[in-house]
């Protein structure tokens, strides 16, 4: 059976018996404490922990899901994947062990032809929670699993929750017997590997307390409302449903690993060593197009940085199999064309799939030249500094400037003979990390707790935003925080965080910056906003400092946002929705939006493309802008069902996460976009759009900025004044600006040439008078010296190699001479061949004169480069030197 159909009988067999079917979310996770979706149950979290009430009383999905932690051992077990499929079937409140049970029992057993899996009744295994009667006496005597193939096991294996005080539970997990070549008989108990796990059933009926691991925490009492969240693995079904060995032989992975045999010419099984290549290359490519597609880009940090890493692996593990080329499109059509069955939108996406991939290879293997290039140089200092470990800041430093993966800087220093401190770089790697998600958490919480928000939410309801159509009005202060804590009051002069029971306030999000104003009480107190954030799905947290009185919870109060800013934050997000399209128009489809900021009277507007976009096409863009807002389109706002809105022809944007119902946002019959953020009424409102330029700002991604209303005028007209200053400056036409001042360019390089060619002729003059003052030191000719300063680093190399070359081949030589460069010192010392077998290494050399001037250096054993902070040093770094050379003559 093949996995799709594997996937369409499960959502299948589950709408049929009343359940919601949930389309898979996005990988990109709507959780600030999650960089992926890691399990099927993240989309339903909210439901579970009572932030959100659900929509629906029982559900099912298929979701995709990605983990990373253990991605060192993909490829060497067969057990190991980044990517999967969670199959999950969940009741809120509804039906409970029983019901889930016996739903569980009847899809795995029940025949094919009947809709069923058809697995065989005496090769499943039954485990549940140690205690846990009600489970076991369900499987023994209402579905009939016979009491030796039930086993009770404990809190660490068949107990759940989220790692964090709220529901948990018992779980009772279904195995099936593989046989006994795959090991001893005896249950899961006793071998998982024979006895592998494709079920869990987690039955939520339990509150947690604080407390750590898997099994050190404390049940505090029932839920009030049971409920059930399960997990049905895909791919370890499909292992067993297609007699196969492990998920790598299985339909989506077996042909990836043959594209990337009839790439290489290396057949899988051949070796251990090719074999791990092959797996990581099928799990890695698979991965990538899946992440690609859901609108994450390569990037040094964040998700952008877990798909930079498993593509970079991907590609190298294709080049240890002895790919020479570019070999990522044939991988990339391969996964499109076996995952679409399941995922159409990857075919309606290949385009841009394949550009941002392509872009991505192609940076690796020029970042894989250079990185190399330092990796080289960082092992050349760490053997001569007598050392056999590479430093963690090194490795750090090729992940985070040259994307370097940290398994292939193990693997390169290794070919060295040198190990890693990978202990030093996953700590440097965590602190950019721990700094990235604290900074992502207080900007959205103001680092109060987000129980806090929920017990407002509990008690209050979701906040009603009424900005789409009034910027001002009655409300009801609901909540109030003031330093992080819930308080029942807050006087002049305090920082707040007020949720109100409706708002005109815009919170953050979807590009879009959010209002700001004042909240007037009937008290006669004010405070001032200066932003508001959504913590948790609903509630609307106003967030400024009390200016006059006193705010209390439950007072009246009248809400006002600042209209000007509005408008013009409105203008901006209108802008770049006509940007958006005016470059999908010109660039296509794979133009599509990668985030957005809408700022007052600016915006900046990021898209997928692999390349610069040429000046004509970007004044092309503008012009279409512009010709948009003269022909005065109306816009206007509608929600509908999110199938309704595809059907039109609405743009999504990637990552976002969108419920049922949608509201779409069309500009006349140029623009149709999913959006919840607020817009100007009709285009001509917009007045004037400058598109500033672009810029690179990732992997196949790019970055335009621009002006809107106002503000453009503005700038235009700054522009217009230096053009004038520049007219008057050259005497001529604004036509023709360019010609004149690249003449005088010209001119002015010209001129400079000249100059650097006198100094370097003035300079090399020294070189005779240099020779002569050699000293002789035990047989060694030494020159040291102090040219002028201001003398350039190439200006002194070459002065330091022609004075070398004067002196006889056959006479040992040093040269060291030294110069100051913008108050800086600045040395180049060389040897010649006599004097380095004599054992004078340049490098050496020029490290102890530069540690004298207060800096470092290095380079070959024949010429190198150094400096430092102290230029009044340099006579005591040419004494060093001539110290080094008189103890070793």
């Amino acid at each position: 059976m093949e996995s799709a159909e594997i996937r369409r009988r499960w959502l299948s067999f589950f709408e049929e018996r009343g359940h919601t079917v949930v389309p898979s979310a996005s990988l990109i996770a709507d959780d600030p404490t999650l960089l992926l979706v890691p399990a099927g149950m993240v989309p339903f979290k909210p439901y579970f922990l009572g932030e959100v009430k659900p929509p629906f009383s029982r559900a099912s999905s298929v979701q995709k899901c990605v983990r990373t932690p253990d991605i060192e051992e993909v490829g060497k077990t067969t057990r190991h994947g980044t990517f999967f499929q969670m199959c999950g079937n969940f009741s809120f409140g509804d039906y409970f062990k029983e019901g889930a049970i016996k739903l569980a029992w009847e899809l795995l057993t029940s025949s094919v032809e009947h809709g069923g899996y058809g697995l065989d009744p005496e090769k499943l295994w039954i485990t549940v929670y140690l205690d846990d009667d009600e489970a076991e006496t369900i499987w023994r005597d209402v579905v009939g699993v016979p009491a030796e193939r039930i086993q009770r096991l404990g809190k660490k294996d068949n107990f759940w929750s989220m790692g964090v005080p709220g529901p948990c539970g018992p779980c009772s997990e279904i195995n099936y017997d593989r046989g006994p070549e795959f090991g001893v008989e005896g249950g899961p108990a006793v071998n998982d590997e024979r006895y592998v796990e494709i079920w869990n059933l987690v039955f939520m009926q339990y509150e947690r307390g604080e407390g750590t691991g898997k099994d050190d925490f404390e049940i505090l009492g029932d839920l009030p409302s049971k409920n059930i969240d399960t997990g049905l693995g895909l791919e370890r079904l499909a292992m067993i449903l297609q007699g196969v060995q492990n998920m790598y032989e299985t339909d989506t992975l077996k042909v990836v690993i043959d594209k990337a045999t009839e790439l290489t010419g290396v057949a899988y099984g051949k070796s251990h060593d090719s074999d791990v290549s092959l797996r990581v290359v099928a799990d890695h490519m698979r991965t990538s197009v899946m992440l690609i597609g859901d609108g994450v880009t390569p990037g040094n940090e964040g998700r952008g940085y877990v798909l930079r890493r498993i593509m970079r692996r991907a590609v190298r593990n294709m080049r240890l199999l002895g790919a020479t080329g570019p070999v990522v499109r044939e991988l990339v059509d391969t996964v499109i064309t076996t995952m679409g069955e399941q995922y159409p939108e990857l075919e309606t996406d290949r385009k841009r799939i394949e550009t941002v991939a392509l872009a991505e290879e192609a940076a690796f293997l020029k970042a894989l030249k250079g990185g190399t290039n330092i990796l080289d140089t960082a092992v050349t200092e760490t053997k001569a500094a007598g050392g056999t470990v590479l430093a963690g800041e090194k490795a750090f430093l090729l992940h985070d400037t040259w994307g370097f993966p940290i398994d292939l800087t193990l693997e390169m220093a290794a070919e060295q003979g040198l190990s890693v401190d990978e202990d030093g770089f996953r700590r440097l790697m965590k602190e950019q990390r721990e700094r990235a998600k604290a900074d992502a958490l207080a900007k959205k919480t103001g680092h109060a707790d987000l129980s806090s928000y929920r017990e407002i939410a509990d008690a209050s309801g979701a906040t009603r935003f009424t900005g789409y159509t009034n910027t001002e009005g009655e409300t009801t202060v609901v909540g109030l925080i003031a330093n992080g804590a819930p308080s029942p009051a807050a006087s002049e002069g305090d920082e707040v965080e007020v949720v109100l029971d409706r708002t005109p306030f815009y919170a953050e999000g979807g590009g879009q910056l959010a209002d700001q104003g004042r909240i007037k009480l009937h008290s006669g107190a004010v405070i001032e906003i200066r932003d508001v954030q959504q913590p948790v799905p609903g509630v609307y947290v106003h967030k400024g400092s009390v200016q006059v009185g006193e705010v209390t919870v439950g007072a009246s109060a009248y809400a006002a946002i600042d209209v000007r800013r509005r408008r013009a934050i409105a203008r901006a997000h209108s802008a770049t929705h006509l940007t958006h399209q005016a470059l999908r128009d010109a660039l296509g489809p794979t133009a599509a939006q990668a985030g957005s900021e809408n700022s007052p009277g600016r915006f900046r507007f990021d898209f997928g493309s692999p390349n610069a976009v040429p000046g004509a096409v970007l004044t092309d863009v503008e012009q279409k802008i512009n010709e948009v807002l003269a022909r005065e389109l109306d816009v206007h706002a509608e929600v509908m069902p999110i199938d309704e809105a595809k059907r039109q022809g609405a743009i999504a944007e990637f990552g976002e996460k969108y419920g049922e119902q949608v509201r779409v946002v069309t500009i006349g019959d140029f623009s149709k976009e999913l959006c919840g953020g607020t817009h100007v009424h009709n285009t001509a409102q917009l007045g004037l759009v400058k598109l500033l330029g672009e810029s690179s700002i990732g992997s196949g991604v790019r970055r335009i900025e621009a002006l809107v209303g106002v503000d453009a005028y503005n700038f235009l007209a700054r522009e217009h004044t230096v053009v004038a200053q520049l007219q008057e400056l050259v005497k001529g036409r604004p036509e023709e600006l360019p010609e004149k001042i690249s003449s005088m360019l010209g001119k002015l390089k010209d001129a400079e040439k000249e100059i650097e060619k006198f100094r370097a002729e003035k300079v090399l003059q020294a070189a005779a008078g240099l020779v002569d003052s050699a000293r002789d030191i035990r047989g060694v000719a030494l020159v040291t010296g102090q040219v002028p300063d201001g003398t350039g680093a190439d200006d002194l190399r070459k002065l330091v190699l022609d004075v070398r070359g004067r002196i006889p081949s056959d006479r040992p030589a040093v040269v060291a001479l030294f110069t100051t460069v913008g108050g800086k010192p600045l040395t180049v010392i060389a040897t010649n061949e006599a004097a380095r077998e004599r054992g004078f290494k340049a490098g050496e050399l020029v490290r102890t004169a530069a540690k004298t001037l207060g800096g470092g250096g290095g380079g070959k054993p024949d010429v190198a480069q150094g400096g430092g902070q102290n230029p009044q040093a340099v006579s005591e770094a040419m004494a060093a030197v001539e110290r080094l050379v008189t103890e070793n003559a």
